[in-house]
């Protein structure tokens, strides 16, 4: 179960702040953020070597994608396709509502239950596909949200119960100060459903974090840091 905390703030000079953990199979080979798909220009997302596709990624146009499994989907599945090309496909699109648009008329049931986030400088939209029909989109409000394997701010996950209030409460992040969040991220207080930095058990845990800025003009930050938030430094996804 991946972790994704948007905040949202109209007006400011950086409208969308965005991080998240991903949880994964300790053994499951993944490459940091970096331009992976030649016939995807623009596109720097990690990649799952397994898959091929990725957990998040960013276009050209300051769009951003993410997925994650619903609750009892862990893992492929016999004649499901890879979840991972979801953002993928998502980062073909100029805006995170065209991106979300599209989404909305795939056919679900070709993937296990997924969510997704989609933002950019206007907003985001978390898109739940239940494994059959369409995935349905939702725009989110302005403030903080937290999404798991359940939908936004659902307090029946231990891990939002646990940790959205933190989250609303702390000191919101800029682009050179991500002090408040970033210890968040980094805590493995908890039992197992509310670690929101998941300590390694039964080959499972969290292995990498990512921290986002949209501004409302210029060129977006994104933080990588390529293992577990608490011993793992953040560096730019951006190669210079």
């Amino acid at each position: 179960m991946c972790t994704v905390t948007i905040l949202f703030r109209p007006g400011h000079a950086w409208p969308l702040v965005l991080a998240a953990n991903r949880d994964e199979r300790l053994d499951r080979a993944w490459d940091p953020p970096g331009e992976w798909w030649p016939d995807r220009p623009g596109v720097i997302a990690g990649r799952d070597r397994s898959g091929g596709g990725t957990w998040m990624g960013i276009n050209g146009q300051g769009v951003v994608a993410t997925v994650l499994n619903r609750q009892g989907s862990l893992g492929p599945a016999p004649g499901k396709r890879s979840r991972g090309e979801l953002p993928l496909m998502a980062l073909e699109h100029k805006t995170a509502a065209a991106a979300a648009a599209a989404m909305t008329r795939l056919d679900a049931g070709q993937w296990r239950g997924f969510n997704m986030v989609l933002a950019d400088a206007t907003g985001a939209v978390f898109l739940r596909g239940a494994g059959q029909g369409h995935p349905h989109a939702f725009p989110l409000e302005p403030g903080v949200h937290m999404v798991t394997a359940h939908d936004p701010n659902d307090l029946e996950s231990p891990r939002v119960a646990k940790h959205l209030p933190r989250f609303q409460a702390a000191a919101a992040p800029e682009p050179g100060d991500w002090t408040a969040w970033t210890a968040i991220l980094a805590d493995r207080s908890g039992d197992a459903g509310e670690q929101i930095n998941v300590e390694p058990r039964a080959g499972f845990g969290t292995v990498c974090s990512s921290l986002v800025a949209l501004p409302s003009g210029g060129a977006p930050v994104w933080l990588f840091a390529a293992g577990a938030p608490h011993v793992a430094v953040f560096h730019s996804a951006f190669r210079t």
